[in-house]
């Protein structure tokens, strides 16, 4: 690993800390240590962060992980057992919904099926008393944001799936509220239509420029339109970054596990400086020579995380003495963009790495039961001590 490397990892975290300052700087909405129990049992376990104006903020994680009871928290549709939200400076725990600068977009769109898609819109600016002039054109500006034109006299049975997300969203635009809470926004589309919308949200966002904070269970959702996430588990908020953060510097074995595909090593630290870490692993039967930001005590137990996409194979052994191993290939699945190969250990350990299919080809020199070498980058290892 040479200085420049070095040095360009630095920079990227640097650069990760410095987008997370400036976020705690200047809040606009603050989740500050929100806990809520049903039956006693706590659902929601001491919550805080902090979304900026305009942020696009996903809350990620698996069903019951208690995301939707936050996001209904914060709508007012659910009192916090104890904490805090406070938005734009002004702390609204205790008002009711009605009274909040806050829209819900639920999962199930609640459309009025008696309604045509103009009323559905215009339906929360009649109940706040606005005027008729002024409900035509906000309905109209909010149509023409989600590219609705055109349909404003169809029923909600009349429309499509990806249709009807978009008068739900319309609906909650057509107020401009401070912020929109989107639960599991783009669940019921189908995977074409969900990759489309994600961009076209992404893009009315920002030119809205509302701040949204958006609750799924869909890592590639999350990592597609935020522009940060935090990583929900259990009722806890176990990380908070970037979708690069996320990925990459995963904070535990949880968040490594969760957030894409990871071969995961036990190992023991041998050696242990500023920059770089040594560490033994049984399972692989080699050193792992990791970079790193801070120093671990030697003898610590710690896993070492690799994606399977930083992890080179070949038949040709390596000439250098550490982040390499030896195995069999036990299977070969051909994915189209990429080829999977799953290579037994000699402790029995298996570790996949994955090889971008760059080229049309017949045959390959890698096959099932080949004796190969696995190998990876010093910066592409993460240790993980916890």
């Amino acid at each position: 690993m040479n200085s420049s490397q070095i040095s360009n990892q630095k920079g990227e975290l640097e650069a990760g800390v410095g987008v997370a300052q400036e976020i705690e700087a200047n809040p606009y909405v603050v989740i500050n240590n929100i806990s809520k129990y049903f039956s006693g049992t706590a659902v929601v376990k001491n919550v805080s962060f902090t979304v900026s104006s305009g942020e696009l903020f996903s809350i990620l994680g698996e069903s019951g992980c208690g995301k939707t009871t936050l996001l209904r928290i914060l709508a007012g549709f659910e009192k916090p057992t104890s904490g805090s939200v406070i938005i734009d400076g002004v702390d609204i725990t205790d008002w009711p919904p009605h009274e909040r600068p806050v829209n819900l977009m639920f999962q199930s769109y609640a459309l009025f099926p008696h309604m045509d898609v103009y009323q559905n819109i215009a339906f929360g600016l009649r109940q706040d008393g606005v005027s008729k002039a002024a409900i035509d054109a906000g309905v109209e500006e909010a149509i023409s944001l989600v590219q609705l034109s055109g349909l404003e006299n169809r029923k909600p049975d009349e429309l499509s799936g990806g249709q009807k997300q978009r008068v739900a969203l319309a609906r909650s635009l057509a107020k401009k509220p401070k912020l929109l809470l989107l639960d599991e926004p783009m669940a019921a589309l189908d995977k074409r239509l969900r990759d489309k919308t994600q961009f076209e949200l992404i893009d009315i966002q920002e030119r809205v420029g509302i701040t949204f904070i958006l609750v799924t269970h869909d890592q590639r959702e999350a990592m597609t339109i935020s522009t940060r996430i935090g990583v929900m588990d259990d009722g806890r908020i176990r990380q908070i970054g970037t979708a690069h953060d996320i990925y990459e510097f995963p904070n535990s074995k949880y968040v490594a596990e969760f957030i894409g595909e990871i071969n995961i090593f036990d190992g023991v630290v041998a050696e242990s400086k500023v920059d770089y870490a040594l560490i033994k692993s049984q399972e692989a039967n080699c050193y792992f020579y990791v970079v790193h930001t801070g120093a671990i005590p030697i003898g610590t137990t710690v896993s070492l995380a690799i994606r399977p996409e930083k992890v080179m194979i070949s038949t040709v052994r390596p000439t250098y003495p550490r982040n390499w191993t030896q195995g069999v290939v036990k299977e070969v699945a051909y994915l189209g963009n990429v080829s999977a190969y799953y290579v037994k250990l000699e402790s029995g350990k298996i570790i996949k790495a994955t090889l971008p299919n760059l080229f049309r080809i017949i045959g390959r020199n890698i096959m099932w039961g080949d004796v190969v070498y696995v190998f990876w980058r010093a910066e592409n290892s993460v240790v993980l001590t916890s």
